[in-house]
């Protein structure tokens, strides 16, 4: 009897990197999937990468900027669905980090093809996911109990 392989939820992370005038640091994806669109930085962790660590290299590689960790946000699963079939075709476990600018000019680099702090009045205008949002609205009361209030 032969089995079929099944497919798997992937583990990524995405880290919410706050300035001292509570800005959020932005990225546009330029690969696919969600090529275009404005997301937080993150991506899949690399085989025997610890979770936190993988968010501070994805933070540097799409935005050549340094952060501190200041804590977990929260775990999220992405499930996308097919829009013809409805079924399931990505499954991403995103594990969300806030972290505290520290260092480095702000460029896109790896697959974004934009980076930018954004003050957290205009992200409805830069059409986020509901749960990215979400995400960041959490990681900046995180940020400002640990920052002091801005």
């Amino acid at each position: 009897m032969t089995l079929e392989a099944k497919p798997i939820p992937v583990p990524a992370v995405g880290i919410v990197c706050l300035n001292d005038d509570g800005h959020v640091l932005l990225i546009r994806r330029g690969t696919p999937p969600r090529q275009g669109d404005w997301s937080i930085p993150g991506g899949k962790l690399e085989w025997g990468e610890k979770a936190i660590d993988a968010a501070l290299r994805e933070l540097a590689e799409e935005t050549g900027v340094t952060a501190e960790i200041l804590g977990l946000i929260d775990v999220v699963d992405g499930i996308f669905t097919s829009r013809s079939t409805g079924e399931v075709t990505r499954h991403y476990v995103l594990i969300d980090y806030v972290a505290r600018y520290q260092s480095g000019a702000v460029m896109a680099g790896d697959d974004a093809s934009e980076a930018r702090f954004v003050a957290l009045d205009t992200l409805e205008s830069h059409g986020l996911w509901d749960e990215t949002t979400r995400i960041i609205h959490a990681g900046h009361r995180l940020w400002r109990a640990a920052h002091g209030p801005n």
